[in-house]
């Protein structure tokens, strides 16, 4: 008999877009597709991060270059991408949360947690997605949600309900664009220890809440999410769309 082969984790040749790639999880997203071969381009408002970034990434031999860009500014957004050659994949690891009991919720930060975390996402998978389509390009569109995407949490109506409508959007997107080669799915981690979530394992009350629902009796590190990522990107998930992986240690689970 013949004997099947893994399909490949290289990334080799294509171009990969990580939005929110200044720190913490899309940081490490974007090296991990770095050490599979893609050209990845560093997304962020904060230029002296990415560029720090990119720096060290080269050091390494690996191919990144910076894109300073608000995402949320979608006029501005669409024109950037328009202006580069299409992106094989796409991660989008841009998001905000503004943690409150949904009684003291400001429509402030509603509207501030939405603007980032589901009308950026949708425009931002819209535009990469919309290139692709024109050049008749297959392509792989990851957004970052969060366990939050398929459970709820304390204080965290706002950002769970967006992270839930990407998963959606994802659904949708998924099934209008899978007859054109193009992949649309989430991530969806746990706690990461990251500086952003450095306050809420500060917190005993918080830390034991979370300590008492993962399962594998462990918060996540960012290198929890580099495998995900750069399988959702590869080859080896060809057949994979419209679905959600769960990096949660079990959260979910019951």
């Amino acid at each position: 008999m013949t004997l099947p082969r893994t399909p490949s984790f290289r990334l080799d040749g294509r171009r990969a877009l990580v939005a929110g790639a200044s720190s913490g999880i899309g940081a490490a997203c974007a090296v991990a597709l770095a050490e599979q071969g893609a050209e990845v381009t560093l997304c962020a408002r904060r230029e002296p991060d990415l560029q720090a970034l990119a720096t060290e990434m080269r050091a390494e031999g690996w191919k990144a270059d910076v894109l300073p860009l608000d995402i949320t500014d979608t006029a501005a957004t669409e024109a950037a991408l328009a202006a580069r050659p299409a992106f094989d994949v796409m991660v989008n690891s841009a998001g905000l949360a503004r943690h409150a009991p949904a009684i003291d919720t400001t429509a402030g930060d509603f509207d501030a947690v939405a603007n980032l975390n589901l009308r950026a996402a949708f425009f931002l998978t819209r535009s990469v997605a919309k290139r692709l389509l024109a050049e008749g390009k297959p392509g792989s569109l990851i957004n970052i949600t969060s366990q939050m995407a398929h459970v709820g949490g304390i204080d965290r109506a706002v950002y769970s309900a967006t992270k839930h409508a990407v998963e959606g959007m994802t659904k949708s997107m998924a099934i209008e664009w899978g007859p054109k080669g193009i992949r649309v799915n989430t991530i969806a981690p746990t706690f990461i220890r990251t500086a952003l979530t450095a306050s809420t394992f500060a917190n005993p009350e918080r830390a034991a809440w979370i300590a008492s629902k993962i399962k594998l009796g462990r918060v996540g590190e960012v290198t929890d999410i580099m495998g995900a990522v750069a399988f959702l990107a590869s080859d080896a998930a060809a057949l994979i769309t419209g679905t959600s992986l769960i990096v949660d240690g079990g959260w979910t689970a019951d």
